[in-house]
Parts: structure tokens; C-alpha cells; sequence
């Protein structure tokens, strides 16, 4: 969804949309949208500068760290985005303040919600998420899913690249 910065009277418009799961291209393997977005916020406008603040709430499907069965999880992100004209968006160089860290160059007129989405999303997926706490994983023999069947691979089998390992003492 494209926001108008031209469209809207005054320097604040809220918001409150919800956007299919589908159409946020995420680019990972290991996670996916499972149902549609809801993002509720405000987009503050001063001169060239946009903060763009609210939250999105979104239900994912991420693979478990340890034996990749999909896990459903909610995500709850409140976030708070800058963008500065190019103007204030200085080339020459200077001491970076912690506002302007924060900070993304405003292209144009127009901010595309649909991009802060994947970019909230994507900062705020967990490092690891497992079905289980005590989640056995994969085997690493055969492959199989240790938590669905017992493969009985033999786990005292020794590497042969590391055997001679075995008669140092």
C-alpha cells in the first residue's frame, strides 16, 4: 500500500490496514505468513521529515531450529521508523547522530507500507524457534525426525576420520 504524502491535510494521518500474507515477499526459506497482516500507526509529517510509528501483527510459520517441522508463532512489533529528505540526508561527512542512525532516505513524495511491513518482520524474526522444548531434532545418520520414530542408528560409531583419535591416551 502507497502512501501519498501530498494526499493528506495537516501533518498527521492514521492508519489501520490489514494486508494478505502473500503479498509480503519475505526472501527466506525458513519462515512464511501463515494468515494476513495487521498494521495500525501513524505517519507524522514536518517538513521533510516521516516518522512512521505503530505495530504490526502478523501469525508466521517457522521451521523448528532443530527437526524443521513448521511451528506457529505470533508476532506482536511495535516500531517506530524515520525518513529524512534528501536534503537533510546529507553526503558530505559529519559525526552520525543516534536520531540519524535510525533514519532512511525518503525517495519522492510516497512511503510504501507494504516495504515497512517486511522490513519490521524480517528485524524481528526470532534467531531460533523450536516445536519443543525438548525437541530431539534430526538424526544425523539417516535424517529422520527423532521426535516422530526411533531410527536406531548406532550412535557409538566413530567417525573413521577422527578413529585414530581413539588410541591416543
Amino acid at each position: 500500500m502507497i502512501i501519498e504524502l501530498d494526499s493528506f491535510e495537516g501533518n498527521l494521518k492514521r492508519f489501520d490496514i490489514e494486508v494478505a500474507g502473500d503479498s509480503v515477499e519475505l526472501d527466506v526459506d525458513h519462515a512464511r505468513l501463515f494468515a494476513p497482516v495487521r498494521f495500525a500507526g501513524q505517519i507524522y509529517r514536518e517538513g521533510s521529515e516521516v516518522d512512521v510509528e505503530g505495530r504490526v501483527e502478523a501469525l508466521m510459520e517457522i521451521e523448528c531450529a532443530r527437526c524443521l517441522q513448521l511451528v506457529q508463532t505470533p508476532l506482536r512489533i511495535e516500531f517506530k521508523v524515520r525518513f529524512l529528505g534528501e536534503k537533510d540526508f546529507e553526503k558530505s561527512e559529519h559525526e552520525v547522530s543516534g536520531d540519524e542512525l535510525d533514519a532512511d532516505l525518503l525517495k519522492g513524495d510516497r512511503i510504501d507500507l507494504t516495504d515497512i511491513i517486511r522490513e519490521q518482520l524480517l528485524l524481528n524474526l526470532p534467531e531460533s524457534l523450536f516445536c519443543r522444548l525438548d525437541c530431539q531434532g534430526l538424526c544425523e545418520k539417516c535424517g529422520a525426525n527423532r521426535n516422530l520414530i526411533d531410527c536406531n542408528c548406532i550412535e557409538n560409531e566413530i567417525d573413521p576420520r577422527w578413529a585414530a583419535l581413539k588410541n591416543l591416551k
